[in-house]
């Protein structure tokens, strides 16, 4: 009897070191779960985003990118860069200018924001980008996803939310140039009459010329009171004709100064009381924010779209066209 009990507990000791054995095996061969990859860890990860990981290099952006907090990045591809190099004249990524190279980067990141694919589907909107516009500005982003998702008209989205420890990732196919005035306007179509207003006035004399001054990102800077469609429209049933070609090309030139400020003044400067444009002075009220031309008639600015910010000056939306002092 006593040997069968010491053969019983022998035989659990045995299950016991075999069970410990096991598990233990088990805990070796387990594998360990990799550490999160940051932006620029990621990038270069992704045999595509090469070129996007050289520029990031030479601009010096390498500790920026890798720090800790939220982030979105809009990483061209390098079918992207070389058709940018292309564009731009540069024979290598080497020729291009590093605080060029550095603006042109930033503007590819939101800052604070990780922003998915699924804010932006299905919507269109403003945001800013970490590159450095007129007086301390940053600039602004168009983004339209109502087929896709573009920004600034050209860029779009290949691959979208690809996840790092510091912020998101869509890849695009478009290097995102710096935007001037021009490149919002015809980038939102609700504004696609301003933009044929401005190529008829061109057609005249006299002209500022307003087509080559809006697309030139080292004019100005100047602040434009942009009206949209439905304000020109109304604007042609007030004066009674069904297209603007029926106004002559020198009033259309009158009417468009009376939009432009030669000045960068964000919606936080606007004062109340007599502003200067080029067509001569308006008079702006800060706390309604509107604006009332020399015949009394009031714009709103649209709040949702202010601050509109390109590298040539700062865009404001508003609802009704001013008109040249007609008393």
């Amino acid at each position: 009897m006593k040997k069968l009990n010491s053969m019983k507990k022998l035989a659990v000791i045995l299950v016991t070191l075999v069970a410990f054995t096991s598990c233990s095996n088990d805990d070796d061969n387990t594998t360990p779960t990799p550490d999160p990859l940051n932006i620029v860890e990621t990038a270069q990860s992704v045999g595509d985003l090469s070129l996007l990981v050289d520029a990031v290099i030479q601009a010096g952006l390498v500790d920026a990118l890798s720090a800790p907090g939220n982030r979105t990045v809009l990483a061209p591809t390098n079918a992207a860069f070389t058709a940018f190099l292309q564009a731009k004249g540069f024979a290598s990524l080497s020729d291009v200018p590093n605080d060029v190279l550095t603006q042109i980067l930033l503007n590819h990141v939101i800052a604070d924001a990780n922003i998915a694919s699924t804010d932006l589907i299905g919507n269109t909107g403003y945001t800013n980008t970490m590159a450095d516009g007129p007086n301390g500005t940053k600039l602004s982003l168009y983004y339209n996803g109502t087929n896709g998702v573009v920004f600034n008209g050209g860029a779009t989205v290949s691959m979208p939310d690809v996840s790092t420890e510091n912020g998101v990732v869509h890849i695009v196919n478009e290097v995102i140039d710096l935007p001037t005035i021009a490149t919002f306007a015809t980038t939102n179509d609700a504004l696609s009459i301003l933009v044929d207003a401005l190529a008829y006035a061109d057609t005249g004399s006299p002209t500022v010329p307003y087509i080559t001054t809006v697309s030139d990102g080292e004019a100005g800077p100047f602040t434009v009171f942009a009206p949209t469609n439905d304000a020109f429209v109304s604007l042609l049933a007030e004066l009674e004709v069904s297209a603007l070609t029926e106004i002559e090309t020198s009033t259309v030139d009158a009417v468009l100064l009376n939009h432009i400020v030669s000045a960068n003044v964000q919606s936080s400067g606007l004062a109340s009381g007599e502003v200067g444009t080029l067509g001569g002075p308006i008079t702006a009220d800060a706390t309604a924010f509107t604006l009332t031309d020399g015949n009394g008639r009031v714009s709103n600015i649209i709040t949702s779209l202010v601050d509109i910010q390109g590298t040539n000056g700062v865009v404001h939306v508003i609802d009704k066209v001013i008109l040249p002092n007609m008393q």
